[in-house]
């Protein structure tokens, strides 16, 4: 498909797709499985084969019915709502912002969104999703294969901080958290308690603290919520935009009449210097 051509009209559409989505998000208290839907479509990119990413595949039954992303047919279908309002914009865009307008709604950070990405029908085969019974190397070979880092790997998981397991999408059974529709870092401070009782920890949870690379940064998260946000919003940022480079947005002229003013103005100043200069050249031949 197309690259979507990002003019004023598409802009206005992304405008309002982001308003009817902080309704939407809002009103069914249901951010933790709108950013599991972006990170599941964007998360399935191969760095080496340019394939999968952030293009709305993940629409296609062939994706949503994967294992790994069950449970999610239901966000797709609440985001056909909104487009259904805002046809320009592409699949691709809409769940990334739907991803954006969760964390942002939620208390989280602000994450900076610029649209363009266009639509593929093309699925990749099941298996490039993180699988939580896993450890570090298993994290390493997903989102290596994706071109993100150590870094990136544990910011991202603290997205954790939203939502809960459910038996029936994942084998495992709740919240990492105790306010589960709140974005912030409680994740990382009750990783570091240990396990507690009615909170959950998987072994992709567990792997953030055994492994001697990834440690530090769950310690800094924990103490210090502003990194967090700083380092999450980043790694979202590239999680969202994985194989796809957006273009510098051209300045859009918002007042014609401030133009014309602008270059009447010029005109004027130089009608006056003209003037001066001519009254200084008849004073010295007098």
């Amino acid at each position: 498909m197309a690259w979507p051509v990002v003019d004023e009209e598409y802009r206005k559409q992304i405008d309002k797709a982001r308003r009817l989505l902080r309704g939407l998000v809002s009103s069914r208290n249901c951010a933790p499985i709108m950013l599991r839907l972006a990170w599941h479509d964007a998360g399935t990119y191969d760095v080496r084969s340019k394939t999968g990413g952030p293009n709305g595949s993940i629409r296609s039954e062939e994706e949503y019915s994967h294992g790994s992303n069950a449970g999610l047919k239901k966000a797709i279908d609440w985001c056909e709502e909104v487009k259904a309002k805002t046809p320009k914009i592409t699949y691709a865009d809409l769940y990334q912002l739907a991803g954006v307008v969760a964390v942002e709604i939620t208390g989280g950070p602000t994450i900076d969104f610029v649209p363009g990405r266009k639509d593929s029908k093309i699925s990749p085969k099941e298996g490039r999703l993180p699988d939580a019974k896993q450890g570090a190397p298993h994290l390493r070979d997903i989102f290596y294969r994706m071109g993100l880092s150590d870094k990136d790997i544990v910011a991202l998981s603290g997205g954790h901080t939203l939502g809960r397991a459910h038996p029936e999408r994942s084998g495992f059974d709740g919240a990492w958290t105790n306010e589960p529709l709140k974005f912030d870092n409680s994740y990382f401070v009750e990783l570091l308690k240990g396990e507690s009782e009615g909170l959950l920890q998987l072994p992709t949870d567990k792997a953030l603290l055994e492994d001697p690379a990834f440690r530090p940064f769950v310690e800094l998260y924990a103490k210090d919520e502003e990194a967090f946000f700083k380092d999450y919003a980043a790694s979202h940022k590239k999680l969202s935009e994985l194989g796809f480079t957006p273009t510098p947005q051209k300045p859009v002229v918002k007042d014609a009449t401030l133009l014309a003013q602008s270059a009447v103005g010029v005109a004027v100043a130089a009608a006056v210097a003209i003037i001066s200069y001519l009254y200084e050249v008849r004073k010295k031949t007098k």
